[in-house]
Parts: C-alpha cells; sequence; structure tokens
C-alpha cells in the first residue's frame, strides 16, 4: 500500500492523504491535528453516500484542542468524494470497504483510536469489531444501531443515485431542504448549505453528485418485503469497548426502541438523542460536538480499565 501526499496543511486546516487501495483504487483522507503525538486518534467514517466533509468541524474541535490536540482522519470511501471509483458497484460492500479502512489505518501508523461512525459507517465500525478489536479504543454511533428500519431504508433507497443536478448549491440547499425538510425542523440555511456541499461537487463548471451514482444498485437488490439483515452479533462485538450512541429525534432508520435494547444489553453505553434532527444527525452542533469531546476524553482519562 502506498501512502502519498504531504503533512502540509489547507486553508481549511487539514492535510489531503491518498492511500493505494489492495487493489489499486485510490483512497483519500483528510488528516487533522499533528502527525504524531500522545493523544488518543479519531477515525471518522460516513454514511452510505457522505463524505470526509461531514465531520470537518468535529475534526477541527478534536484535533484544535488547546490542551490535548490530536489526530483526526476522516475518510472518503471508494466512489465516494475524492476517492477513485470503483468500475465494478458490486465492490461498493461493507466488507470491501472495511479492508479500505484497515489499509488506511495501516498506512498512516493508527493502532487505536476512537471510531466514530455515521450510519454505514457505524456498521463498519462494528465490523471492525469482529475483524480487528485492537483498533477499537470506543466507538461512536452516530444514528446507527443492529436493527435498520424499513421505512428508513426506502427513503434512502428512494435518493441515492437519483437527485437532480442544482445550478448552483444555493438550489442545491433549497432541494435538500424540500427533501428532507421533515427530517430535519432545526436545521438553518447554513445547515442545508453545508449540507448540499456534501452532496454535489463542481466539475467541468457544473455540479454533480459527490459520489459514484451506480451507488443505487446496491441498494437495488434490497427488497423490502423481506426482513432485513440484522447486526446483533457485530454491536455484542463492540461489548469490550465504552460506546457512544447518538439518535436523531425524527431517525426513521434507527428507531428509539433498537436504542433502548441496546443500551440495555452493553455494560458500558450511553445514549444521546439530538433533538429536531433525523437521520443522520448533523456533527457540527455545538452540543454534539461537546458531547463527543466529553466522550474522548473520558476514555482516554480512564485508560484501557474503561473497555475491561
Amino acid at each position: 500500500m502506498a501512502l502519498s501526499g504531504t503533512e502540509a496543511m489547507t486553508d481549511e486546516g487539514y492535510a489531503e492523504l491518498y492511500v493505494s487501495a489492495s487493489d489499486g483504487l485510490k483512497l483519500y483522507a483528510r488528516a487533522y491535528g499533528p502527525p504524531a503525538g500522545s493523544a488518543l486518534p479519531v477515525v471518522c467514517l460516513p454514511g452510505l453516500s457522505r463524505n470526509a466533509s461531514d465531520f470537518h468541524d468535529l475534526a477541527l474541535a478534536l484535533a484544535g484542542d488547546a490542551e490535548r490536540p490530536r489526530r483526526v482522519l476522516a475518510l472518503d470511501y471508494r466512489g465516494r468524494g475524492r476517492s477513485d471509483y470503483d468500475p465494478d458497484w458490486r465492490n461498493y460492500d461493507i466488507k470491501v470497504e472495511l479492508g479500505d479502512v484497515l489499509q488506511v489505518l495501516t498506512a498512516t501508523g493508527v493502532e487505536e483510536a476512537v471510531f466514530v461512525g455515521t450510519s454505514r459507517g457505524g456498521i463498519i465500525t462494528m465490523a471492525l469489531s469482529a475483524a480487528r478489536p485492537s483498533f477499537l479504543r470506543s466507538a461512536v454511533l452516530n444514528d446507527i444501531g443492529p436493527v435498520l428500519e424499513i421505512q428508513g431504508l426506502a427513503r434512502i433507497q428512494g435518493y441515492v443515485g437519483k437527485l437532480p443536478a442544482p445550478r448552483d448549491l444555493a438550489e442545491g440547499a433549497a432541494l435538500v431542504r424540500d427533501i428532507w425538510g421533515g427530517q430535519f425542523p432545526a436545521f438553518t440555511d447554513a445547515d442545508w448549505l453545508a449540507m448540499a456541499r456534501g452532496t454535489w461537487r463542481e466539475a467541468d463548471g457544473a455540479l454533480t453528485l459527490n459520489y459514484d451514482p451506480n451507488l443505487a444498485k446496491t441498494l437495488e437488490a434490497v427488497d423490502l418485503e423481506k426482513s432485513l439483515p440484522q447486526f446483533w452479533p457485530l454491536f455484542e462485538g463492540l461489548k469490550h469497548v465504552p460506546v457512544l450512541a447518538l439518535r436523531g429525534q425524527h431517525s426513521d432508520l434507527f428507531s428509539a426502541d433498537t436504542l433502548a435494547a441496546m443500551a440495555r444489553m452493553h455494560p458500558n453505553f450511553e445514549a444521546v438523542t439530538v433533538p429536531g434532527q433525523g437521520h443522520a444527525p448533523s456533527l457540527a452542533g455545538d452540543n454534539v460536538i461537546e458531547t463527543i469531546k466529553r466522550f474522548v476524553a473520558r476514555i482516554e482519562s480512564a485508560g484501557r480499565s474503561t473497555s475491561a
């Protein structure tokens, strides 16, 4: 595997790194904070069609803490953001993406971290507990659990790869507000603009989806008339580490009942409901950022005894 790029920071406060996947595809990651140090690193894994930009505010807050600056990595999976698109859409698969995450961790020298996983990123975090448990010091699961609700998955099927191209980001912000306004009644104009920036990117003078539209094919194979797979065995794999679970108040993919069942099962579990938001809550708000910062600080100060 190859790691390219320098540690020179961009104007936005992060370095850009590229890592070769096992099959040669180029994977992109943002690296915030000092390349080395004693602080516990944080690794951020986005949702199905999202990318590293979703974690920008959180990463800046964690990396720039005056008392405890730390390394924060935010990844783009293959087919998302600035990573290469895969010529075979069948490789947009949890197992393949988990392998890509492991490639990035190895290339960047991360041996142990707090993992922050939004939606699909949370499933990959749970899968990591089975594949390489030593990497996990703790987990933050953002609006995801072992049970996926059919209503939410149907909604996601309905828009992934199907959104029209807006003329500009302002029109894009209006478009996502029209689609998801009921899920996020607390969002501000700035929040909708941030969502639009993560959804589309400029290419050849026009806006295009910031992910491979072929992601839609991975969802077409899901039969919503049948019982959906559940991930309780993977969640049980997280019992050796503390878990913070965030749930959007209006989430249609992650139910309050599932959150309660997780809390009963896990011996070191913290549950937080994010008001005024749905699937998946933004990690840019001050209250959410402070919640995650406190959680990371608690894990770090307690040491490995927390996860015994």
